[in-house]
């Protein structure tokens, strides 16, 4: 998938580049797949702003993506390649034999006509969903389990990967996109390649409105706020804030951390992402 860079005839379309969508088969999604989704305002249950920064945006409607993978041992045709406008990549309709549709995510290099498979002992192509396992050392994958039969639930957004570096017992080590090595259950389930769209990263919205349809509201800065409105507000003339960086609740924004207690997963991490200097 390309990236067109739009000509300079009018200001939005100065440094504006947008997807070749030419790839994609069609536009319309699959009535059986979707259903309505609500529009997010970043309001909670009360009808209070807990999300800053959030409303409007163009109406979409929800696909139902089979993270899971579950229907095994039949054989399935890509019947679509389709823009989902909920996530980055790019999902495939797929169609079994015995006549179910479903939508997945599609992988870098699968087509329309195309035949995938999921099960324990199919080939490690891609496209296909089996066993961490069972697929080959050094595979790129996407859409991991953490949980068996839990369904994927990372290594999912638009051109990333994860490697398949081995495995010893009963976990696998994987290579996440930010470099970190963490040892997952060899019986999870993994889709084979990586993921689609991975020009996504390219692209440059060239104007305002490019957020506002997608539901990203305009952010203000808390020095030139008032000082009921912000802790870095008020002072006289334009002023720095006279404080580190905080959050509109006090909460410092640089080099404070958040997280209290270590996570369980914690002891399946085998090499972080951050390296000690």
């Amino acid at each position: 998938m390309a990236v067109k860079y739009l000509k300079a005839i009018t200001p939005a379309s100065r440094g504006r580049a947008v997807l070749d969508l030419s790839a994609l088969t069609t536009d319309k999604p699959e009535k059986t797949l979707t259903s309505g989704k609500k529009s997010i305002s970043g309001r909670d249950n009360h009808g209070r702003i807990s999300v800053r920064r959030r409303g409007s945006g163009n109406k979409r409607k929800y696909r139902r993506i089979d993270f899971k993978r579950n229907k095994h041992d039949i054989e399935a045709v890509v019947k679509s390649i389709e823009y989902d406008p909920n996530r980055t990549a790019f999902i495939a309709l797929i169609v079994y034999k015995d006549g179910e549709k479903r939508y997945i995510l599609a992988p870098e290099g699968l087509k329309t006509g195309d035949k995938i498979i999921s099960g324990e002992d199919v080939k490690s192509v891609t496209g296909n969903a089996l066993p961490l396992g069972n697929i080959n050392t050094g595979s790129f994958i996407h859409n991991v389990e953490l949980q068996p039969r839990k369904g994927g639930q990372i290594i999912r957004s638009a051109g990333s990967y994860g490697k398949l570096l081995g495995c010893d017992g009963k976990y696998a080590s994987v290579q996440m996109p930010s470099g970190e090595v963490r040892m997952i259950l060899r019986s999870c389930y993994a889709t084979v390649g990586a993921v689609s769209n991975r020009d996504h990263i390219n692209t440059q919205g060239g104007k305002a409105g490019w957020s506002r349809w997608k539901g990203r509201r305009p952010k203000v800065r808390g020095v030139v706020m008032n000082p009921v409105d912000h802790p870095m507000g008020g002072g006289e003339g334009r002023s720095s804030g006279g404080r580190h960086p905080c959050s509109p609740t006090g909460k410092l924004s640089k080099g404070y951390k958040t997280r209290k207690v270590k996570k369980y997963s914690d002891k399946f991490i085998i090499r972080k992402r951050k390296k000690k200097r």
